[in-house]
């Protein structure tokens, strides 16, 4: 069999690559992480701040920067040797094929499934350019949805001559309900439209979306069509906090970031799609991940094979410590349990959301409802720009952010580092600005 070893490197090399030392296991976490003072030790944030904006790019934990320093310093002491055996070598050695494969384990589906990407915009650029449109079919997706997601299926349209429409979800912040959407989404539906192309959790508003539901009712709606409805999904918000696995929420194609929530390297992500989906795609990046693909073109021929995962994730040299170094990430979800992570989550947003709306002249945006809520409170103080909003509570060294939308509000997000003490000092700060 051809390998990219033995077609571009001579045997000397290759019995010098064998002699490297195999890659040690992630680090573990240090201490016992049932605690949650000790879970929050684990991350290096700056003591005078309450970082409620960590879900916009997280703080790496102790495991995932002690594996990133492990893999940079076997990188600096000889970075050939160490990218050949990590890559090119036996499979067991393949550090990028380990990662894809603890992923997959994560969401309870299968390593050739899985692109690795480095954010969730890589990851539905490469969904949207690989679907097969032409001219006359049309993406359906929302008003509330993500300037990349937007802009994947702008850029993807425009190319293949295909067309996209985007709809309102509700009328009004308080008159969300996951019938009312799922309704919404089907009267939207035409006969030409081939994708919908949605987001679980809305930074915009912190609506998570009843993602089955909708799965459910194209799944109904596909019955009756030749051509099928894909579900496209980006999930980077709920990838981290809610306890799922794909099967669970039945979409078609899924992306996702891992800087997020998961707390893993930053620029590191992935794209998982259903079998089906990958062999009707086309790759719009050259891959290191393919022996498929490299043989073909060793060969000097397309590659006669049925496209999976493995042809979509971009090659080219990357930041290797950052992609060797993500099953710390998920080592240290695991060490904690995700269920106790999503009801944390839940429970320290939950507090917030409910202390928020007790003051005066604030509006909260975000649902109570732990169904239609994720790891984020969305909000407005009367009288007050967004802007100066945020600015306020930086003062009182309370980190926020603005949801970068066309009409943006405030936002405050709490994760497992964080404590309800500083839920606490964040809406007495909100208080203290808003009165």
């Amino acid at each position: 069999m051809l390998s990219r070893r033995s077609f571009l490197l001579t045997g000397s090399i290759g019995i010098a690559g064998a002699a490297l030392a195999k890659p040690k296991p992630a680090p573990k976490p240090h201490d016992d992480l049932h605690d949650w003072i000790s879970v929050r030790r684990q991350f290096d944030l700056s003591p005078e701040y309450a970082h409620l904006a960590l879900f916009y790019l997280t703080s790496h934990p102790r495991p995932v920067r002690e594996a990133i320093e492990a893999y940079r310093r076997k990188l600096d002491a000889n970075p050939f040797m160490t990218v050949e055996s990590s890559m090119f070598e036996a499979p067991e050695k393949n550090l990028g094929l380990h990662t894809a494969t603890v992923i997959a384990d994560a969401i309870g589906e299968k390593p050739n499934e899985i692109a690795l990407t480095q954010n969730t915009t890589t990851g539905l650029a490469i969904i949207y350019q690989g679907l097969p449109l032409k001219a006359g079919d049309e993406i359906l997706t929302t008003n509330q949805d993500h300037f990349v997601h937007h802009e994947s299926i702008r850029l993807a349209t425009d190319r293949n001559g295909a067309t996209w429409r985007k709809i309102p979800l509700f009328d009004s912040f308080d008159a969300i309900s996951a019938e009312g959407i799922v309704e919404r989404i089907h009267n939207a539906l035409r006969p030409n439209t081939r994708v919908v192309g949605l987001t679980w959790v809305h930074s915009s508003s912190g609506l998570r979306m009843p993602i089955r539901a909708i799965a459910d009712m194209l799944k109904e709606v596909n019955k009756t069509r030749s051509d099928r409805v894909l579900l496209v999904v980006d999930g980077v918000h709920g990838m981290g906090v809610e306890d799922f696995k794909m099967s669970d929420l039945g979409a078609d194609a899924f992306a996702s970031g891992l800087h997020k929530w998961i707390f893993a390297p930053r620029g590191t992500g992935f794209v998982w799609a259903k079998p089906r989906v990958w062999a009707s795609m086309k790759p719009m990046i050259p891959t290191f991940s393919s022996l498929d693909v490299f043989q073909a073109w060793g060969a000097e021929h397309p590659p006669a094979t049925i496209p999976d995962a493995t042809w979509f994730s971009p090659g080219g040299f990357q930041a290797y410590e950052h992609y060797w170094a993500v099953p710390a990430a998920f080592e240290f979800h695991r060490a904690i349990g995700q269920s106790r992570i999503s009801d944390r989550i839940h429970a320290l947003n939950g507090a917030l959301n409910e202390g928020l709306r007790k003051i005066p002249n604030v509006t909260v945006h975000t649902p109570l409802d732990r169904k239609l809520n994720a790891g984020m409170v969305v909000f407005e103080v009367k009288g007050q720009t967004t802007e100066e909003t945020v600015a306020k509570l930086l003062q009182k060294k309370i980190v926020g952010s603005a949801t970068p939308y066309a009409v943006p509000y405030a936002r405050l997000s709490c994760g497992i580092m964080n404590t309800m003490e500083e839920v606490e000092r964040a809406v007495a700060a909100v208080r203290s600005i808003a009165s």
